[in-house]
């Protein structure tokens, strides 16, 4: 089964710059969006072969979720069910026989870490969730996580220490979820890779240079790590100033 996930920073931009290509080429089993800034209604994507799950968020223009997925999950979730959290369409959860697949748009830390004590409340609901799924079932969860875990995770990691997404609070709550019986699977397969960015500013010519940051992530239960047969980002990709990043397994 392969597995796609990209934060498109607003779809129907993305759309314009040859989404669909990429999408076909790709051709994953389940493809997932965040940051589609999207309300209902805004978009008609022609997806034969795929279920639609869209999550929106209440303020139009912002964040929001989605997958596509050629197979039929036996339920669907959206949200953390927790009604502080659930205003900003980032969760959607699908059940398969073997395992749930979540894809997540974390929230971001914003300047200053002006938002930093309601992403740690979010980090906390978060693994608690995901916790609670695998006592029925392993878990594969994706996307948008807004941090680079380690220094090898971005470009300039001194100049950036404390800084949103590279802040020791938000490094922190990571390591505390890769302890917790978590695989973070392209570091899984290639610990030691430098240079693999997901995400690069658009000021800077940043990815010109490649100088970016690794925030896109897939993410797997221990007990999955038999069935993993790869991981790979996809900075070939253009549209967002984010690219696709890839798992398969068994």
């Amino acid at each position: 089964m392969r597995f796609i996930s990209w934060n498109v920073n607003g779809l129907r931009a993305v759309v314009g710059k040859g989404f669909m290509d990429s999408f076909r080429a790709l051709d994953a089993d389940v493809f997932c969006l965040q940051e589609t800034k999207l309300q209902e209604g805004q978009i008609d994507l022609d997806l034969p072969g795929y279920e639609q799950y869209w999550n929106y968020a209440e303020k139009k223009g912002y964040a929001g979720t989605a997958i596509f997925t050629k197979i039929h999950p036996l339920s669907v979730r959206y949200g953390l069910g927790i009604e502080e959290h659930d205003h900003e369409g980032r969760v959607i959860t699908l059940e398969f026989d073997r395992f749930f697949f979540v894809t997540v748009y974390t929230p971001n830390a914003q300047e200053g870490l002006a938002r930093i004590d309601y992403r740690m409340a979010w980090e906390d609901a978060f693994l608690a969730y995901l916790k609670d799924l695998e006592k029925t079932k392993p878990v594969i969860f994706c996307g948008d996580l807004n941090v680079a875990h380690e220094e090898i995770d971005l470009k300039n990691p001194k100049s950036n220490r404390g800084n949103a997404g590279f802040s020791d609070q938000e490094r922190g709550k990571m390591t505390d979820l890769l302890g917790s019986g978590f695989i973070d699977t392209f570091r899984y397969f290639y610990p030691d890779t430098e240079g693999a960015y997901s995400w690069w500013s658009y000021r800077f010519r940043a990815r010109e240079k490649n100088a970016g940051w690794r925030i896109d992530y897939f993410i797997v239960s221990d007990a999955l790590k038999d069935e993993l047969v790869s991981a790979s980002i996809h900075p070939e990709i253009f549209g967002s100033d984010h690219c696709p990043v890839e798992l398969e397994i068994r």
